[in-house]
């Protein structure tokens, strides 16, 4: 458990956050320099500023250490470089993410009916550690209004998009969101994740669901949507103009109560002109 310093009141959310993760280092009589909350504290307020290694953070505690005290005790001073890399290599990858991304949900700035997008991306460039290797492949959650990575998760070697999403879901504060996922997450078991943590979803739809896609296509083809909105972008030598098309009567959709509270089906159709 983390050690509190004995003023701490400016830096409570952050704390609550972190309670919970346990301390690496050996605890005999918790008798450290340097308190875990002032590590972590200082080390994610590093990263924020843009230190991209050990030494950075430890050069910004340095010509920061007035201002961290505000919201620390660092009665040590500053924890070296080493020592801040010996105690992140020791922690827990999970339980720091957990506890990260609950951090950052909480600071966040959501309003109802925020927007979050997850989706998933291989990282280019990142080295594989032998022949044949995959690039690694992060699924991430966005939150758009913010412009704020909410939190994100690595796909198993052994798995797919599928197994993680449901992974990022429980890690996230999506209460009043709207969750958008493309069609590979578009799953009855992810749909009825969100729903539970009482948030909406937008599910992009394609082959994979042939049944739905069908019931969608049938949709559109016989009913007539409940309301049609049109919007020109311009930019870049282009025009393109967007049509939303709204269906709410799903008589065609077989076996609906498996994707809880499916209530709408939307079109969107785009074309572009050029100057």
């Amino acid at each position: 458990m983390l050690q509190l310093p004995a003023t701490h009141w400016q830096n409570t959310i952050f704390t609550k956050c972190f309670i919970n993760l346990e301390d690496p280092r050996r605890t005999t009589k918790g008798n450290f320099k340097h308190l875990l909350t002032d590590v972590l504290f200082l080390t994610v307020s590093a990263v924020l500023c843009g230190a991209g290694d050990w030494e950075a953070v430890e050069l910004f505690g340095n010509n920061q250490l007035d201002w961290l005290k505000k919201y620390g005790a660092f009665t040590s001073g500053v924890p070296s470089s080493d020592t801040i890399n010996r105690i992140f290599s020791s922690f827990n990858p999970k339980a720091f993410n957990a506890c990260f991304m609950n951090w950052v949900s909480n600071i966040a700035d959501k309003t109802k009916g925020e927007v979050i997008a997850i989706d998933g991306k291989s990282i280019r460039g990142a080295n594989p550690k032998g022949k044949g290797s995959k690039m690694p492949h992060i699924v991430s959650a966005f939150a758009s209004e913010n412009g704020l990575c909410l939190g994100q998760v690595k796909v198993n070697d052994k798995s797919n998009e599928i197994t993680a999403i449901p992974e990022l879901l429980e890690l996230l504060s999506i209460e009043d969101s709207i969750v958008t996922i493309d069609a590979m997450g578009c799953q009855t078991d992810i749909a009825e994740k969100i729903i539970k943590a009482k948030a909406d979803y937008l599910l992009a739809v394609k082959g994979n669901q042939s049944n739905l896609e069908q019931a969608i296509v049938d949709t559109i083809r016989f009913e007539k949507p409940a309301c049609v909105d049109r919007h020109e972008d311009f930019g870049h030598g282009r025009i393109e103009s967007r049509t939303c098309s709204v269906y709410n009567e799903l008589s065609h959709v077989d076996n609906i109560k498996k994707w809880k509270k499916l209530t709408t089906i939307i079109k969107i159709e785009s074309e572009i002109y050029y100057k």
